[in-house]
């Protein structure tokens, strides 16, 4: 009796000890993230998606493991930041803007892509909203919508202005898009639209004397890396020119920007992560709906405007969503 309860037990030690160095020797979903800009400017786009994850059950290190990638605002570097996460055997690719998400469609059509962008539909990289067909899924942020409601807002706050500069990286696909919805604007509010194109960090100064030159009254920053890379010198600037700015997102008002108009990308990305947690219990991203934003904000920083001698009209001020004082 003694000796099958002694072998009852070896076998018993036997089968835990094989369940755990099978759990151990587990490997965990990879994903792959990848961002145009540098760690620093996603930092808070980073831990919302963390944020998401955590609250869907996904520690990291934990229960799932992240890779991630950034292209310090330079796009040729997408493809071979996406071979490095392919190379990696990532389950998932989730991807920050149109242009990150067109290099890691080219680059697979079998691994799962997460993306968001201005206008996945119009760029080819899903047949629709409700249907987005192939791998790739993810969030519209209408960045194109707001273009043109930027211009409506400098106009309202500052109805002096009549020659607006902006500044945009034709290398980053929503950014032209965007700029289609703004020279529509500026027709109607009969506003001279100054286009500069700003591809790396050594295109700003150039961009800057032609504002100067040119007797820009205002200034539009588009989404994309490198202005996100190079905003201290963006702030430095329009201070310096007394010069009113608007933002694509509240990010870049927090940090010392005049105002901003737009949809949150910390919403975005922490999002994202519902997707992720779909498409690792089994579902396709060919049947998971793009989704939008439904709320877009305006947030006005009355700090940086008494520091450029700025006053906003009180009818702007009663619109915003988040005044900094």
């Amino acid at each position: 009796m003694k000796a099958f309860i002694a072998a009852a037990l070896s076998l018993t030690l036997l089968v835990l000890c094989a369940s755990a160095e099978a759990q151990q020797g587990k490997r965990l979903p990879r994903i792959g993230f990848l961002a145009s800009g540098s760690r620093s400017y996603h930092k808070e786009v980073v831990e919302a998606f963390r944020q998401g994850l955590r609250d869907l059950g996904y520690i990291e290190g934990k229960n799932i493991v992240i890779e991630y990638r950034y292209a310090e605002g330079e796009t040729d570097r997408f493809p071979k930041l996406v071979a490095e996460l392919l190379q990696l055997q990532v389950n998932v690719l989730v991807v920050t803007g149109t242009a990150a998400t067109q290099a890691a469609k080219n680059a697979t059509n079998t691994i799962p892509i997460v993306g968001t962008g201005t206008d996945l539909v119009g760029t080819g990289l899903i047949d629709s909203l409700a249907h987005p067909g192939g791998n790739v899924t993810g969030l519209s942020n209408l960045n194109d919508a707001v273009g043109g409601k930027q211009l409506e807002l400098i106009k309202e706050a500052f109805p002096r202005v009549f020659r607006v500069a902006a500044l945009w990286a034709p290398s980053y696909p929503g950014n032209t898009i965007w700029i289609g919805k703004m020279k529509t604007a500026a027709q109607e509010l009969q506003i001279t639209l100054q286009l500069l194109e700003v591809q790396s960090a050594g295109d700003f100064d150039a961009a800057f004397s032609a504002i100067k030159r040119e007797h820009a009254g205002a200034l539009g920053v588009l989404q994309n890396g490198v202005n996100g890379m190079n905003v201290a010198r963006i702030f430095h600037f329009t201070t310096k020119s007394k010069l009113p700015a608007i933002y694509p997102d509240s990010s870049f008002v927090d940090a010392g920007g005049l105002m901003s108009y737009g949809s949150s990308r910390i919403d975005l990305d922490r999002r994202a992560a519902y997707y992720v947690d779909k498409i690792l219990k089994g579902a396709k991203p060919a049947d998971l709906p793009v989704e939008q934003p439904t709320k877009f904000e305006l947030v006005i920083n009355l700090k940086t405007a008494k520091q450029i001698g700025l006053t906003i009209p009180p009818n702007v001020l009663a619109r915003a969503d988040r005044v900094i004082k």
